[in-house]
């Protein structure tokens, strides 16, 4: 049994550090580079917590496992709203910015449904993945053109400074400090790890569903999405804890938003399949009402209460009894 748990876990520790590390050092050879902080947390530092479902996603695709690289993804973004953000609105309600909920909520829930239908129309083929790509990078320009013109942050900057707050080494400084060699040494070293930690992680989450006779699509729906999702979890409920609600509130939506454009465009890209048929009529329909229902919530008073948040997390363990074999 050791043998099939220890990969599993193993990989996601490995995911998890590698990815610290990788953040770390590229800030670093920005920051040397001379490189925006805005732009940094914008990129570098918001991309971070997404690494583990990035390399995931992307090994189970050149795996042959694509329940476990699609349902890493819808399983992550389902999670992210109704456990993560349910149980951090538990802790402290969550105030929501009326930019956050104009340009990102709604945005959301339009890749969101983006992403279902031509999941149910195409392949996810590299054409797609071109688009989505394109289309994360037209996001974060929009997002850096505001940033830098408003006080008001939306999903992105929450997304970097939710990261930010949980390792303040991340944070971008303003001056250059040092030389580049060992931030490039620290970002390659978290690469390394966060690939091994991909293989790991999806060969341990192919040999449970051999063992248990468990579907891979509900592994990677279930097990892999939450796993992957661990940084976000943390993120969030600090965030929630230091009162920084809004914060909380970005950094989910901001990871939605990522986690379609930019790791399903890259797996897209990189390995071509489509989305397994139990995803497309089931799993993809729950994200889309999930993310609709946190519009609603957040538009009937730029609050999510505790109430709501009660609501969020029931709904997630309905979900798992439904989808859990």
């Amino acid at each position: 049994m050791l043998d099939v748990w220890v990969p599993l876990f193993g990989g996601l520790a490995l995911l998890i550090l590698g990815g610290d590390l990788l953040v770390r050092g590229a800030v670093k050879v920005a920051e040397t580079l001379g490189v925006s902080p805005l732009v940094i947390g914008l990129t570098l530092v918001g991309f971070g917590t997404s690494t583990p479902e990035l390399v995931t996603s992307v090994q189970a695709a050149l795996t042959d496992a694509p329940g476990i690289a699609y349902g890493n993804i819808v399983g992550s973004n389902i999670a992210n709203i109704l456990l993560i953000l349910g149980f951090s609105a538990i802790l402290f309600p969550i105030v929501v910015s009326s930019s956050a909920l104009r340009r990102d909520a709604v945005f959301m829930l339009g890749v969101a449904a983006a992403f279902a239908a031509l999941s149910f129309l195409v392949p996810m083929g590299r054409v797609v993945g071109l688009l989505f790509i394109a289309s994360l990078g037209a996001y974060i320009y929009v997002a850096f053109r505001q940033e830098s013109r408003s006080s008001e942050h939306g999903a992105v900057y929450d997304k970097a400074a939710a990261l930010e707050a949980v390792d303040p080494a991340v944070a971008p400084k303003t001056e250059r400090s040092g030389g580049l060699l060992l931030p490039l040494l620290l970002s390659l070293g978290g690469l390394v790890l966060v690939v091994l930690g991909g293989r790991f992680l999806v060969d341990g989450a192919i040999s449970i569903a051999e063992s248990f006779g468990i579907p891979e699509t509900v592994i990677g729906l279930t097990i892999v999405a939450v796993g992957t999702s661990m940084p976000e979890l943390v993120t969030s409920v600090l965030a929630a804890v230091k009162r920084q609600s809004d914060v909380a509130f970005g950094n989910i939506v901001g990871s939605n938003i990522y986690n379609i454009l930019g790791i399903g465009g890259a797996t897209a890209l990189i390995s071509p399949t489509r989305v397994p048929q139990e995803i497309v009529t089931f799993d993809n329909l729950i994200m889309v009402g999930v993310s609709l229902l946190l519009v609603v919530f957040a538009a009937t008073s730029l609050r999510i209460a505790r109430g709501e948040g009660a609501v969020l997390v029931a709904g997630y363990l309905a979900y798992l009894y439904v989808l859990w074999p």
